[in-house]
């Protein structure tokens, strides 16, 4: 990275742009996000390419998680961009007549993007659609642990993008520690939650707004009152969303399973069943399953499940291939609750499942961890959907799938509590990267005298009735008195 000079150079350039005034022109936001479409496009082989570098991602992962997601994100901002854009008439009570009010969208100004090695182009990208949208000048900074990504994006933005006004800039601890001393004014961060309180405790410094987009551990429900046909339907939703996304690697991925004690045998069953019918009798052979980052998270994976508690609940799977980074997709029924792989977010391929005697038992257990980004629920039972919804905090809930809702423009993504700070995707992204201004016009017309001293019993009733709305006890009042 260049020295610490160049880079406050480099962000004075961009704060330069954004006070001209240049990037709160619509035609500027819609020209960024073309040229965005463009890149994706003209490069879209160069891409799979890096991702499966950095992460041995499948073409096909690659375009459904972070090409196509992309490319849907931004041509809805293209579509919507002006009418997010434009001021919004605001009401105002009788007491300000005449005048009249609106709300402005404006852009923050200079931000900041950390994101994330798991969808490295993805969680880059991604609220950088909402920053340009909302007319911002930014920085990203995308992660070491995708070096190849990471490389790609710094070649190819001078290419295809303004870089007065966007600019990528790269390196590891140092870099990003050099990059958080400096004033933003919004700081937008994927990644972990330990690394989440770093970039919190940093922003305060500056009274900096954040938006974190953290992790945690997502549940899955799966109610034993399911049909024969559902239940394959709903474990094969699950096992493609956990080992097909990124391997398990994935703020969304589900993390655990809850379910009864009598199911439990069949639902082990069906998994294995499935994960044969997607990846085969070998998934390490079958290039459809993603390797572990580096060596330093494959470690970590195979410290957890060789833990000797976990180790002994393994029912399928269990094999790791260091050479290759891989870990065969693992089911562990029962682990020791104190256990790593019960008390931390896995980001891997390993899941855990919970015997419970009672469904309705899963409300208290996932109530005893951390909120998570996600739960989903596998149920036709409407009171039980009813219970989870109001009897739990999630940043999410799906039913009968997983991982979708990620892929809904209209829909906010984000969590809670320790799972994320602040939603985007769609206008949600455009209004985190804005503020909403509140705009008053009044004219030189009337000036009630009840509004200045000196004060009276008659002044106190004007205000006593026009606050309360008692018009015709205000008319009474104006008609009926004398001061």
């Amino acid at each position: 990275m260049a020295p610490l000079l160049a880079l406050q150079e480099d962000l004075e350039e961009l704060r330069q742009t954004f006070r001209s005034g240049a990037t709160r022109n619509v035609a500027w936001r819609k020209a960024q996000l073309r040229s965005l479409v463009k890149l994706l496009r003209e490069q879209e082989e160069q891409i799979f390419a890096v991702l499966h570098e950095d992460l041995g991602k499948h073409r096909i992962e690659a375009y459904r998680d972070e090409v196509g997601v992309l490319l849907k994100s931004l041509n809805h901002a293209l579509s919507n961009v002006e009418k997010w854009m434009a001021p919004k008439k605001g009401q105002l009570p009788l007491v300000f007549f005449p005048a009249t009010s609106e709300v402005v969208p404006e852009p923050l100004g200079l931000v900041l993007i950390f994101s994330s090695w798991n969808f490295p182009l993805g969680v880059t990208l991604e609220p950088l659609i909402g920053a340009i949208s909302a007319g911002c000048t930014a920085v990203i900074k995308p992660s070491e642990h995708a070096p190849a990504t990471s490389s790609f994006l710094a070649k190819a933005f001078p290419r295809y993008m303004d870089t007065k006004a966007i600019k990528v800039i790269e390196g590891g601890v140092t870099e990003a520690e050099h990059l958080l001393e400096q004033k933003w004014d919004k700081i937008f961060f994927t990644g972990s939650t330990q690394v989440g309180r770093i970039i919190m405790s940093a922003a305060a410094k500056h009274l900096t707004p954040v938006t974190l987009e953290l992790g945690g551990k997502c549940p899955v429900v799966f109610d034993s009152g399911l049909s024969s046909s559902d239940r394959e339907m709903a474990v094969k939703r699950i096992v493609s969303g956990k080992w097909g996304c990124c391997t398990g690697q994935a703020c969304l991925a589900v993390d655990y399973l809850l379910v009864e004690e009598k199911l439990a045998s069949t639902l082990i069953d069906l998994l294995k069943k499935s994960i044969k019918g997607l990846y085969g009798e070998n998934p390490a052979e079958s290039r459809t399953i993603a390797k572990i980052v580096n060596k330093h998270h494959f470690k970590r994976l195979r410290r957890i499940l060789e833990e000797p508690g976990v180790s002994a609940s393994v029912v399928h799977g269990g094999s790791v291939d260091e050479e290759k980074q891989l870990i065969e997709p693992t089911i562990l029924l029962d682990p020791p609750q104190a256990s790593e792989l019960m008390t931390e977010e896995i980001f891997g391929p390993l899941l855990p499942i919970i015997t419970l005697k009672n469904i309705q038992e899963s409300i208290e257990f996932i109530n005893s961890k951390p909120k998570p980004l996600a739960i989903y629920v596998f149920t036709k039972d409407e009171m039980l959907k009813r219970q989870v919804l109001s009897e739990t905090s999630s940043g999410s809930v799906t039913f009968n799938d997983v991982l979708i809702h990620y892929l809904a423009e209209e829909l906010p993504f984000g969590g809670v509590g320790e799972s994320g700070i602040g939603s985007y995707h769609g206008k949600f992204s455009f209004d985190t990267f804005s503020h909403q201004k509140a705009v008053l016009r009044r004219r030189f017309f009337m000036e009630p005298p009840a509004r200045y001293p000196p004060w009276n019993d008659y002044k106190l009733k004007f205000i006593r009735l026009l606050y309360h709305f008692d018009y015709f006890g205000l008319l009474l009042l104006l008609t009926g008195l004398k001061r």
